[in-house]
């Protein structure tokens, strides 16, 4: 199983995240988020992190211009968008993408069905709020293309590995408080996540 730890905002946490087991660590780069970090702060963490680790880039509503600049400055490797992208935009990405659907119901977690993408639960904020995804809905579903996110902690991630998500994406499931994270969260949720 793969994981992805987001709400990196130092180097400590990332390590932690790292040596745990996590193959992805998560920045946020959306100001109006309690765990934004900026491109540059990230980039002090990300050209310190050992290869093999994907280093995914959060945005949301944000210009491909923008998006480009800042994986750049900050040596991420993957944007995740959470929003809806046109297809311009898209198109003008010179970096690796995720696409996030911020499911309302059942229907929207069939949104880009035949993309790896995020699925996480609808709130306002974005992100990192801890709401948790109705479970029920993935029952029948392939979820092979599937990245869970939303409400996930050690207590009710293994109870989801049945349905054979591609990955997990933790972040307020694994914290002492915004943009800190807990070491024995981290190692409980990847250990319980295997």
């Amino acid at each position: 199983m793969r994981i992805k730890i987001c709400g990196i905002t130092s180097y400590r946490d990332a390590m932690t995240a790292i040596e745990a087991g996590a193959n992805a660590l998560g920045f946020v780069f959306y100001e109006k988020s309690p765990r934004y970090i900026s491109p540059l702060n990230a980039q002090k963490i990300i050209s310190k992190l050992p290869p093999f680790v994907e280093k995914v880039a959060l945005f949301v509503n944000e210009s491909a211009q923008t998006i480009n600049i800042q994986c750049k400055e900050s040596g991420a490797t993957l944007a995740q968008l959470h929003f809806t992208p046109t297809d311009e935009l898209l198109d003008a990405l010179e970096v690796p993408f995720l696409k996030v659907s911020r499911a309302k119901n059942a229907q929207d977690i069939l949104e880009y069905k035949d993309e790896y993408r995020i699925v996480d639960a609808y709130c306002e904020a974005y992100g990192g709020a801890g709401k948790r995804i109705n479970i029920e809905w993935f029952e029948g579903i392939d979820c092979s293309k599937i990245i869970l996110a939303g409400g996930l902690d050690s207590s009710n991630v293994t109870s989801l590995k049945k349905y054979g998500f591609y990955s997990f994406d933790v972040s307020s499931g694994v914290e002492i408080s915004h943009g800190k994270k807990d070491p024995q969260k981290i190692q409980d949720f990847i250990n319980n996540a295997q």
